[in-house]
Parts: structure tokens; sequence; C-alpha cells
């Protein structure tokens, strides 16, 4: 009996190493194992999440920091005899193996949180009998080196918890907004229900699904006696507000994600690429981001009917900073941004450029000017409707943009001037000196002409547009910090009073009325040929709004101006953007309007 007791103990000792020999460095693994990608946050001006890249992890919580509820609902459902087994639970295995005998597939496991820990810190996911007598022996050695304490608030620190989120206060932050010392009974039993299928329960794909396995976890503290039927119940009823930071993406409509591309490019040229978790501060509005969605989302759909395809708008302030901008119609179906990346032909929207040239060339709003037919080097513009006015001043052939007046003016100025118009103001497209360049022949973005507006919104300062204002590394180091601003003034006083008085015009009784507001604001339309392009860009001394409508392949759309969807979608945007803004006036307007 003793020899065969001896042998059996030799022969145990020979598998153990069989399958020991080449167990993992655990000294190596154990400095490796808090070692991770870097993750990428972008908050909102109001410092709420953005934008989420990477895997999630929260700050480090003591298991005497969290609330009793949360290490009860995450035994209660995993590992009932956590406190009592040594790593491994013999009565759990049986348990399981007659349930999933009983059921005639695998529908329990007998795996207990420290062979779980063990298998997160040092194997990989392979299902072979190998891995899991080292699993075995890996969680008997957690158990030699640590308490049980410590064993439970390493695998709640580390467990994933899905979304992209490790650990349970990195799962209180992305599914309700708040640490994990703050979760309630119920929002404990929806975090340790996501254990056994993170993407399955996860609350914000399943809500239902998420509140049956949480309602499951609940019962499973009944049993273990960590709550009575009453507390659970209760509990129960309470449910769960979704405020996090994915809650946050989803009530931007994804539209957003037009903004964190492009500002994420930008990030990369300052902190060049992650080696460590960053934190982007931007500039976005969350409030103005969803207004700019739901307003581009439902005149986008009333304008299909007259074969527009898309639309994009920016929203920013008058020094640059961007507080809302959607690139397109739908994020899903195309990451294209037409805010920032599609060159378009601005019609009309150009002529900013061309009235600046002539005033700051002396010339004043209420000159006047024959609109007649000509014809320039071969080319005669026609204007809208095929009529001429006769002697109109400057100031009415802006707000009723006239195509013959704007020809004139930059042929008598010389159109090498507008370009350097244009330019001073930021547009950096290729742009030629033919006679087409005043009615906006040459193509923009939608964001380098709105902020070329916004520098007349900001009295004349130059407007670099801007989307981020500090990077943070994980340790809260910063690595950038804006300072400073644009170029400093690029256009002097007079002409931006001037550019005022005829835009002031445009949107109270010219081509842009349509955009009216009950406050001092100024605007202009632009409208390609055959309605490919229809832009309406506008002002006031808070906010600097463009918007643009047409079609991806440059099909003409049906009677499409820039007096209609793109105007009065800006009014629709700004009366509810402006609310509580106090009114303020124009930079000194030089004449009244007619």
């Amino acid at each position: 009996m003793l020899t065969a007791a001896v042998w059996g103990a030799v022969a145990l000792a020979g598998i153990v190493a069989w399958y020991a020999y080449d167990l993992p460095d655990i000294e190596v693994l154990e400095q490796q194992a808090g070692q991770r990608a870097p993750t990428v946050t972008l908050l909102a001006a109001d410092g709420s999440v953005l934008a989420h890249y990477g895997e999630l992890y929260g700050v480090a919580v003591q298991l005497r920091e969290m609330p009793p509820h949360l290490p009860h609902a995450v035994l209660a459902i995993e590992d009932r005899r956590f406190y009592e087994h040594p790593g491994i639970d013999v009565l759990g295995i049986a348990r399981a193996a007659l349930t999933n005998i009983w059921a005639g597939s695998v529908r329990s496991g007998g795996s207990t949180v420290t062979q779980q820990l063990a298998k997160n810190l040092f194997l990989s996911s392979d299902r072979t009998l190998r891995r899991k007598v080292q699993e075995l022996l890996l969680a008997l050695w957690l158990e030699q080196r640590y308490s049980k304490d410590q064993i439970l608030t390493i695998y709640l620190n580390r467990v994933y918890l899905g979304a992209g989120a490790y650990g349970v206060d990195a799962a209180a932050r992305r599914y309700f907004g708040k640490p994990a010392s703050a979760v309630t009974v119920y929002e404990s039993a929806l975090l340790a229900g996501l254990l056994k299928a993170p993407s399955r329960y996860n609350p914000l794909v399943d809500p239902e699904r998420a509140d049956g396995r949480a309602r499951q976890v609940l019962d499973s503290m009944v049993e273990a006696g960590w709550l009575t039927q009453a507390q659970a119940k209760m509990s129960a009823t309470g449910g769960a507000t979704l405020q996090g930071e994915a809650a946050s993406a989803a009530g931007t409509g994804g539209q957003a994600r037009y903004f964190v591309d492009w500002v994420m490019e930008r990030a990369r040229d300052f902190a060049g690429p992650p080696d460590g978790d960053l934190v982007i501060q931007t500039t976005i509005d969350a409030r103005l981001q969803r207004l700019a969605e739901a307003k581009l989302a439902g005149a986008l759909a009333k304008a299909a009917a007259n074969k527009a395809g898309q639309a994009a708008l920016v929203a920013m302030r008058p020094d640059g900073a961007i507080l809302a901008m959607v690139g397109g119609g739908d994020y899903g179906a195309s990451q294209f941004n037409r805010a920032t990346q599609a060159l378009r032909q601005p019609g009309s929207a150009f002529k900013l450029f061309v009235y600046l040239a002539a005033f700051e060339n002396g010339m004043r709003p209420g000159d006047t000017i024959e609109d007649v037919p000509i014809d320039i080097e071969g080319w005669s513009p026609r204007n809208a409707g095929g009529q001429h006015r006769g002697t109109v001043t400057l100031r009415e052939a802006a707000a009723r943009s006239i195509n013959s007046v704007a020809a004139v003016l930059a042929d008598r100025i010389g159109r090498d001037r507008v370009v350097d118009v244009a330019r001073r103001l930021g547009i950096t497209a290729e742009l030629g000196t033919d006679p087409s360049l005043a009615l906006g022949a040459y193509e923009v973005t939608l964001l380098e002409l709105t902020s070329a507006y916004g520098t007349i919104a900001s009295g004349g300062i130059g407007v670099w547009p801007y989307g981020l204002t500090e990077i943070r590394d994980g340790n809260g180091r910063v690595l950038y910090s804006r300072s400073g601003g644009g170029p400093g003034r690029v256009v002097e006083p007079g002409p931006v009073a001037a550019i005022n008085d005829i835009l002031t015009a445009a949107i109270t009784w010219g081509t842009g009325k349509a955009a009216r507001l009950d406050r001092p604001a100024a605007g202009k339309t632009g409208t390609s040929q055959d309605s490919r392009d229809a832009w309406f860009i506008g002002y006031t001394p808070d906010l600097v709004t463009g918007i643009w409508f047409g079609n991806d392949d440059n099909s003409p759309m049906d009677k499409v101006s820039g007096g209609s969807y793109p105007a009065r979608t800006w009014r629709e945007f700004m009366i509810p953007a402006l609310d509580g803004v106090k009114a303020t006036p124009l930079a000194g307007i030089v004449g009244a309007g007619e």
C-alpha cells in the first residue's frame, strides 16, 4: 500500500512537472501584467467624454473603497465559496460537471475567481488540457502569494467588462458616468452580469437582456444571504441610467466622429504617436453638436425630395474654436468629411473677398454701380433670373447677389487683389485669376470658408480654426497647450464695418432673408452652376456657422439654392444655439439697409 502511494505521488509529480515545464515566467509576467496598449480619450469643452480609442482602465480601487454590494454581486454569480476554497473549488467543479452532464452541453463552469485571474494575467484563452492544468497551478501560486482580499481586488480592477472597459471603475464610468465607489446595488448586479459574456449582456447593445442577467445576479445575492428578497426587488425597480461615455456618444448619433477624426490627425502633429495614455481636451460644445446633428439630419431628410444627398455644417466662435461639426449625413455609411475634405464651388459665397477687396480699395456700401450685361475677356456672366437692375448701390448688389456687379468689381480692382484677400482670410485652396473667380468658380472647403467669415465676425482679427486646446498624458502632465491665437489683425475696422453692412442687408432683405434672426446677424448665400452646391455662411458677434448642401458625385440638385435649405437650416440652428446669449451689435455698420 505504501509503495503504491509513493509511486502515485511520483506519478502525480511527473504529471505536474510535465504541464509546468513551459509555465510562463511568473516574475516577468507579474511585472508586465500592468502593461497595455495606450488609450486616447477626447473630452468635449465641458469635460464630458466625446470619444475613446483603445482599452479603458479606470482608477485602481481598493476593496474597502467599493460599496460591499459590488464584490458581493461578483462573488454571488461567479464564486460564492471564494473565501473558503484554496484557489480551486472542488465542490464547484463537481457541481458544474453534474449540471453540464444533465444539460447535455456546457452550461456551467467551475473556474474560481482566482483561476480567472490567473488566466487573465498569465495565460492565453486556448481551451486545452495543458492550459487548464497551468491555470490550476497558477491559481494555487496566487493563493500562496496574496491574501483573498488582494486577489479579489486585483481581479475587480482588471477583469474585462465590455465596451473596451477593464476593471469595475472603468466600466462604471463608461456605463453610468460615475466611479465604482458610487454604484448602486442594481448597477453592481449589472456589472457582475457582464462577466459571463460582456458583449452579449452589454446594456448599451441589449438593455433587456442585460436587465434579465442583472436580475439573475440579484437572485444569486439573495441565495448567498447578501440581500433580502425585498431588497433585491427594490433594487431591480430602481434600474440604472446609462449616462456615461458610451451613452453620451450614442446621444450624438455618431456624427461627432467626423470632428473626432479631424482632431485626432492634429493631435498626432502636436504629440506624435501615443506611447502612453492621452487625454485630449477639445473645443466641441456637446449641446451645439447634438443640435447641429439634429437640425442637419432633419433638413437633409426634407431636401432629399429635391435630390440633395449630402450636407455639412461647421459652427465656431469668432476666434476659430470649433463648437460643432457634422461632415455628412451618416458617418457609418461614409467617413469622408465634407466639412474639411470636400472641395466644392462656393458660388456667390466667395463674393465676400470681392467686396472686401473693393472696400479696402476705397469704395463704400452706398457707392453706385451699373448692373448691365457685360463681357470680360469673352466671358458674360448671367444674373439669377436673367434680369438687370441698372444703377444699384454696392449694398444692393451684394444683398441681391448680382453677378455682373461682382465680376465688374473684381475686374476693376484686380483679381490678383481678390486672391490676396482670400489668402489673408485663410483660403489655402488653389485659386486662379480668370474672370470666373469673382463668382466662386474655384473650389474651397466649408471649414476654410466659414473661418474666413469668422475673420469679419471677429472684427478683422485673423482666424485659424482649431479643435483642441490641451493634450495630457495619463499622469496629467501637459504635453501640449494651445497658446496665442491667429495671425492678428488682417482687415482694418473700416472695411470690416462695410462688409457687416452689406451682409446684414443680405440676411435682412436680400437672398438670405430665410436666415433672418431677431438679433444682429450677417451672412451670404452661395449657389454653384446647376445647383450642384448650395451654401449659407453667416455670423453674429458670438457664433459663426457655415452650411453646405450637395451631392458627392457633383450631380445637380433640383432647385436648391443657398437661400433655401442652407439658409433655413442656418436659422433653425442659430436660434436655439444662441438661446440665452445676449444680443450684441456687429462692428460699426457704415450705412442703413433698405
